[in-house]
């Protein structure tokens, strides 16, 4: 049930459900940011949640039921933003339907704000997160600024939301889950791929595809489309980029020397040559490309865009150092696709050429290693040792013959072996690995510490 919901600028006060997840949290920054009251509940507390508490955000971990902060019950002033995460019989939630609050998910928020702002979207099986922080910290480090609700913790800003008060843009990472980025409305956009992903929620392919497509109709008139080569959408002034292939900007020549990666982008009017990116990979790269794109049409100039990649630290969990020394590597990343796994362990084989790798894997739901098995199966049998971890189930049921035991068989690799987490991180300290890496989007983030504790020993 949905009421006063026409306009932002009603509402002085914001109530999240679910306020401790990676996009709610942007946005009860976004709106401290602007003065508003803002408290929230959430389930769990995590140290996310322990910064937005000394970030001034009132936030309380039981179900208050009807019994809200008295702040937050006048019906007229207060904006409720919900996540779909949140049970259905959750008291909070009843009570604010029933009571006819103006009810949102975060995706129609994030609608209303870029309806009175120029949004630069960021769409994309992969590379959302990445891309759009990147592109967040060069309008950043330029004269044009940014808001930006980001998809994880920027190392650049320790923050997962960037504020200007004078900024005319936005930057958005547009998330195709549940269809949430057909609530946006983007001035332009950067689609870095369309591979099937979801498909629990789309059903097949074709209606993945047929809703990236809704996603691309919706940029403005005057706007323009940065789509990765191959990505499967089309649209009014495109323009289109890779690496190695026929583009309108393309990026050549990635390499590693003396400590710095480097990388040659061809753009229609010039050769930018030994462009340094402040953080590796193949992948990393591309996303750098389709920035550098995004800045030229918006009209920056090639040495604050250079300064800023070169600048560039990354997001937590995606290709995040934990240990870096000559002799021992260990790198955390969010891969949970077989695209993404192929981009990660690419990289690494680029960068650390000979050396012994173990991958610790948590597969993530049950239907997409149904859906996408075999291409986990080839990516993973790629790497020297594997620790397949149990699958973590997020919001799904168990699925029939779908079990890590299941994708284990399927691997060629010769150390392989399925282990719990603990049993994993005890299995390392009697291994001669070289580089090591955690990779999935579940609960694998536990044994970060752990492990680095242990490696380091």
């Amino acid at each position: 049930m949905k009421a006063n919901t026409s306009h932002i600028s009603q509402f002085n006060r914001a109530y999240f459900i679910g306020i401790g997840g990676i996009g709610m949290s942007a946005l009860a920054r976004y709106f401290n940011n602007l003065g508003w009251q803002v408290a929230g509940y959430d389930k769990t507390q995590t140290p996310l949640t322990n910064k937005l508490q000394e970030e001034g955000i009132d936030i309380h971990f039981e179900d208050f039921g009807p019994s809200i902060p008295a702040h937050f019950q006048d019906t007229t002033k207060t904006l409720v933003i919900y996540t779909p995460a949140i049970p259905q019989n959750l008291g909070e939630l009843l009570h604010v339907q029933h009571k006819q609050f103006a009810l949102h998910k975060r995706a129609e928020v994030l609608g209303m704000i870029t309806r009175n702002s120029k949004a630069l979207g960021v769409a994309g099986t992969h590379g959302k997160t990445t891309t759009s922080t990147m592109l967040a910290h060069i309008l950043d480090s330029s004269e044009l600024k940014c808001n930006a609700f980001l998809g994880g913790i920027a190392t650049n800003f320790q923050s997962n939301f960037v504020s200007s008060k004078t900024s005319e843009f936005t930057v958005i990472e547009a998330d195709e889950f549940d269809r949430s980025f057909l609530q946006l409305n983007p001035f332009a956009s950067i689609v870095t791929s369309t591979d099937a992903d979801h498909l629990d929620i789309y059903g097949n392919e074709n209606e993945f595809l047929e809703s990236f497509q809704a996603y691309v109709d919706l940029i403005a008139e005057e706007g323009f489309l940065i789509k990765q080569i191959n990505a499967n959408v089309n649209g009014k002034n495109v323009l289109t980029y890779g690496i190695d292939c026929e583009a309108d900007f393309v990026g050549s020549n990635l390499h590693f020397s003396e400590g710095k990666f480097l990388f040659d982008v061809q753009t229609p009017v010039s050769k930018w040559e030994e462009v340094e990116l402040g953080i590796p990979g193949i992948h990393n790269a591309e996303n750098a490309i389709a920035c550098i794109a995004m800045s030229i049409q918006l009209g920056l100039p090639e040495d604050t865009i250079r300064m800023a990649l070169q600048k560039f630290l990354g997001v937590k969990r995606r290709f995040e150092y934990h240990i870096k020394t000559d002799n021992l590597v260990y790198i955390d990343d969010y891969a949970h696709h077989p695209t993404e796994l192929e981009a990660l362990i690419s990289s690494i084989e680029l960068l650390y050429p000979n050396k012994k790798i173990t991958g610790i894997f948590q597969p993530h739901l049950f239907t997409r290693t149904r859906d996408f098995f075999d291409g986990f199966a080839t990516q993973l049998s790629r790497l020297d040792d594997v620790v397949l971890l149990p699958i973590y189930p997020a919001r799904e049921e168990p699925i029939s013959g779908i079990t890590s035991d299941a994708l284990l068989e399927k691997l060629t690799s010769r150390n392989k072996q399925l282990l719990s987490p603990k049993e994993a991180v005890k299995y390392c300290s009697v291994n001669d690995s070289e580089v090591y890496l955690t990779i999935g989007a579940g609960d694998i983030d536990r044994i970060i510490e752990p492990l680095k504790k242990m490696l380091r020993n």
